[in-house]
């Protein structure tokens, strides 16, 4: 049976129906106003639209160490970073082994060129600060 993908908490259902071991990948952005920002763009931006994302924190976790949303809120809180957008994707492990963080490192650090370069992050989950999923385009 496929799962939907409605919330954080179903992605990881669904990631726990996989065949293979899952390394999720999380790139935590920020959204500010540009320097160079137009007169309605600011109006936008302080009510909750637009803006850039500028990447703050990543990390990689395997599945077996994840939860709830609420537990990774808590878990960056930690890290005293002010967050607005988490990008998440999946690596898929092989022949039963779990990707490690040395495998995830690049894929991390392309997710971080993407924000960078502002590239199409549709391809990503996002989600904002209370869990509620976030789409691009």
């Amino acid at each position: 049976m496929q799962i939907k993908i409605t919330s954080y908490e179903t992605l990881m259902m669904a990631a726990k129906q996989q065949t293979q071991p899952q390394r999720f990948l999380f790139v935590f952005l920020q959204a500010s106003l540009p320097d160079d920002a137009k007169d309605g763009e600011a109006d936008s931006f302080n009510a909750g639209q637009g803006g850039a994302l500028n990447p703050i924190m990543c990390v990689d976790k395997p599945l077996d160490e994840l939860s709830d949303f609420d537990a990774l809120v808590k878990e960056s809180e930690a890290m005293e970073q002010d967050w607005h957008i988490v990008l998440v994707a999946a690596l898929s492990g092989e022949n039963g082994l779990m990707p490690t963080a040395v495998e995830a490192d690049a894929p991390l650090k392309q997710m971080v060129q993407m924000v960078q370069n502002g590239g199409d992050l549709s391809k990503y989950m996002a989600f904002d600060r209370q869990g509620v999923i976030t789409h691009f385009g």
